[in-house]
């Protein structure tokens, strides 16, 4: 498990926004605190699984002095969140799939490994 700093900013009109400065782009919301919380953990966990799957190397988590000193972080809280870094392994396999549901998954998704991926696991949760 590693842990790295998310920042999590609110506007009086807006939902709570968290983003991780040691991972750009990878940002989420939700309308209440735990809300973004659990899709905090939920981003990064994607996120860190799709480098994994890229062959990326994570970075080295950043220290609060390190994120601080940008003053783009100034008005935001930090927390810390915790994800598993430890190398899934990855595993080819040949599956048999409708040819219309395949181009649906395509229209709305640039890697269809990780859509799958990620469809199993939100069926996995619900049967849990």
């Amino acid at each position: 498990m590693t842990r790295y700093i998310a920042l999590l900013r609110k506007d009086a009109d807006s939902d709570f926004g968290v983003e991780f400065p040691d991972f750009p782009g990878c940002v989420t919301a939700g309308s209440t605190l735990e809300e973004a919380g659990r899709f905090a953990e939920e981003a990064l966990r994607l996120h860190v699984e799709g480098m994994a799957e890229d062959g990326k190397p994570l970075p080295a988590p950043s220290t609060l002095d390190d994120i601080h000193s940008d003053p783009a972080s100034h008005d935001a809280v930090a927390f810390m969140v915790d994800v598993p870094t430890e190398q899934t392994r990855v595993v080819r396999v040949n599956v048999t799939i409708p040819a219309d549901l395949l181009e649906q998954i395509d229209r709305v998704s640039k890697n269809r490994s990780r859509f799958l991926s990620d469809a199993a696991r939100v069926r996995l949760k619900q049967l849990a």
